[in-house]
């Protein structure tokens, strides 16, 4: 279906890290998506969390008509866009619908120039880290192609053993395999001659943000993601202005992370059900 999502999804405006081709497939096992079209309408993705059900569309909402047929199996609609809620919102609300902000989903958006130069006295605990770690190794960067792919496999199978979890391997691993054909960009970082790192992501919001897929570093290396961050940064072209470094889960340590880093923005996103007693 790539050659039928990748364009659809490629000219969406808001910046919702999920709605690209490469976020849809290689976590189509996490959250065993299905996809179908609604003639005439548009795209669907089902899918399921915490053993419910739910759905996206990620092109436009659907009728009231397909909306009442889908809530007869699914949970909730996830991921609306701020701008299918601006335009969809007294529609869905006539119709009995709550629809509610779904802040541990929204993305966290930062100036792509804000991130390379690390400037100023935000800034000043950031510098440091990078500065430390740009005095005590020597580093190189290089972009993941078909030469350093296998490097960042292997970071990525280090990773993997020092933090002992399954978290989101699987797809990081596929990412890497399937890196070309999925149209993602990267680099590989090595610290004293070892692969050490990598980030992978892609270009979204018609090319005008890269949003960060991955992004993986054997722990060992005081400050190397905060190189990384910056770094990879660096490397981006200008005419990507924002980087998206997507969502914290509800998770309040990766919240505070993601925060130290002052977000100038969030790609924010809704959350539609039936209102109580409606279902």
């Amino acid at each position: 279906m790539r050659s039928e999502f990748y364009p659809a999804l490629n000219m969406l405006s808001d910046g919702v890290s999920e709605f690209t081709f490469s976020g849809l497939y290689l976590f189509r096992d996490s959250y065993d998506y299905k996809a179908s079209r609604i003639d005439g309408q548009t795209y669907l993705v089902s899918g399921v969390k915490n053993g419910e059900r739910f759905f996206f569309s990620p092109c436009c909402v659907p009728s009231n008509e397909v909306l009442a047929e889908l809530f007869k199996t699914h949970s909730y609609l996830k991921n609306m866009a701020e701008s299918q809620c601006n335009k969809e919102r007294l529609r869905l609300e006539a119709a009995a619908y709550e629809v509610s902000e779904d802040r541990d989903n929204f993305d966290y958006i930062y100036e792509r120039k804000a991130l390379a130069e690390l400037s100023g006295k935000t800034y000043h605990k950031k510098r440091n880290l990078v500065n430390a770690f740009i005095n005590s190794y020597t580093y190189e960067q290089k972009p993941l192609n078909k030469t350093t792919v296998g490097d960042a496999i292997a970071v990525l199978e280090a990773w993997h053993e020092e933090k002992g979890i399954k978290g989101d391997y699987a797809a990081a691993k596929e990412a890497l395999d399937l890196y070309d054909i999925l149209g993602m960009r990267g680099a590989v970082y090595y610290v004293d001659g070892r692969a050490a790192g990598y980030a992978l992501g892609e270009p979204i919001a018609k090319a005008r943000m890269f949003a960060v897929h991955f992004e993986k570093a054997i722990g060992e290396y005081k400050g190397i993601y905060q190189f990384i961050n910056q770094a990879f940064a660096q490397t981006l072209p200008n005419h990507f202005r924002h980087v998206n470094r997507e969502q914290d889960l509800g998770d309040e340590g990766l919240r505070q992370a993601k925060m130290t880093y002052r977000p100038c923005g969030f790609v924010k996103k809704f959350r539609v059900k039936p209102k109580s007693g409606q279902a």
